[in-house]
């Protein structure tokens, strides 16, 4: 089973960061919500960063922030081992894209959701 930490998941259903949770849920994931403010999202364990997860290496790593925040979260994810790193809508600038391009990262700008063959409005 492919495993994704979407960081920035979050409990309202109106939300991307928690239409990402259930769209990677629903194409066979294993999720691992990410945001340090919530405790479960979708029923699933809600980790305060990557560092808590109960794995150390994932196939992907969904962003759901503000690039002020994403460029800080990069070095966390360069910690781990992550397969795709996704930039979605809103996430990138120059900033995140130049550290990601320095970290080493396979960053991937785009909406996971709609990588997964899936479209964000599936999931109301």
């Amino acid at each position: 089973m492919p495993t994704v930490a979407i960081i920035g998941a979050s409990r309202d259903r109106s939300k991307f960061g928690n239409k990402a949770v259930r769209a990677h849920q629903a194409a066979g994931y294993q999720v691992f919500p990410v945001n340090p403010k919530d405790r479960e999202v979708e029923g699933l364990t809600c980790y305060p960063s990557l560092a808590d997860l109960p794995v150390k290496s994932l196939d992907r790593v969904s962003l759901y922030l503000p690039p002020a925040i994403a460029v800080k979260v990069l070095d966390e994810i360069a910690d781990i081992e992550a397969g795709e790193v996704w930039l979605n809508p809103g996430v990138a600038d120059d900033a995140v894209r130049t550290r990601g391009q320095k970290l080493g990262l396979n960053v991937i700008e785009g909406c996971s959701i709609v990588d997964l063959g899936l479209s964000p409005s599936q999931f109301p």
